[in-house]
């Protein structure tokens, strides 16, 4: 099945799943019940372990079989990105909120890390945004990589860039806000000059370590970040 037929709500399942009788239809209600099962066990399975993790490990989670993942997404790449763009969403969501309701730039850069570490959807980027090329001697790209909006316009030998989306669905509204996010910050002075879109996602993919404990959780992130923040920030020659 195509992964556009998932994006279902339980209420049309609810009334359409009727006989003649009035009786409900359970079938169509567990269908609704298991793929939400089977959202948030990827979420979680793929933020722990990340997007090479089974599906075996997805059906676990959410105490299915896995014949009931596979009804929904028939190959692993269909979930991973169903998975990838809800999240691409979510952060694409958090930078303009943070960009609309902050007057002050690092204040909204920061607003927009610090909400987007603590949700951990860094952790579920697209695999294809998170890839990262080494620059060749003289700085040019290799060749399958695409500029990301206020990259650096200069690049050093072995200097780390981010390559852009390939086409993903919500990737380039992301890339386009949490770039305006950056250049207010670069242009008040308050970012480092050499920092670029593509270290504002490697912070929050990074950032977020994924412990087996709920408050240690939170608690290195928050560390972590402060530390990461630090590194982010423009100093007085």
């Amino acid at each position: 099945m195509h992964v556009q037929d998932t994006h279902w709500s339980a209420a049309p399942l609810a009334s359409a799943g009727r006989t003649g009788g009035g009786r409900a239809a359970p079938l169509r209600v567990d269908a609704q019940r298991n793929l939400e099962h089977v959202l948030r066990a990827a979420r979680e399975v793929f933020g722990e372990l990340g997007y090479g993790a089974p599906m075996e490990d997805v059906a676990r989670r959410a105490r299915v079989g896995v014949g009931t993942v596979y009804r929904r997404f028939p190959s692993k790449d269909v979930l991973v990105r169903r998975i990838a763009e809800e999240e691409t969403a979510r952060l694409t969501e958090q930078a303009r909120t943070a960009l609309g309701q902050e007057d002050e730039p690092w204040s909204a850069l920061s607003r927009f890390l610090r909400t987007s570490v603590a949700s951990g959807a860094g952790r579920l980027l697209p695999p294809q945004v998170l890839r990262v090329g080494v620059a060749e001697e003289g700085g040019a790209p290799a060749a399958d990589e695409a500029r990301v909006p206020q990259q650096r316009s200069q690049a050093g030998a072995g200097e780390l860039r981010l390559v852009d989306g390939g086409g993903e669905p919500g990737t380039a509204a992301l890339l386009d806000v949490v770039g305006r996010l950056v250049e207010r910050a670069r242009t008040a002075g308050e970012l480092r000059a050499d920092v670029s879109v593509s270290d504002v996602l490697l912070v929050i993919a990074t950032a977020a370590p994924s412990l087996p404990d709920a408050a240690q959780q939170a608690a290195a992130s928050a560390r972590l970040l402060d530390i990461l923040l630090e590194g982010l920030r423009s100093r007085p020659a």
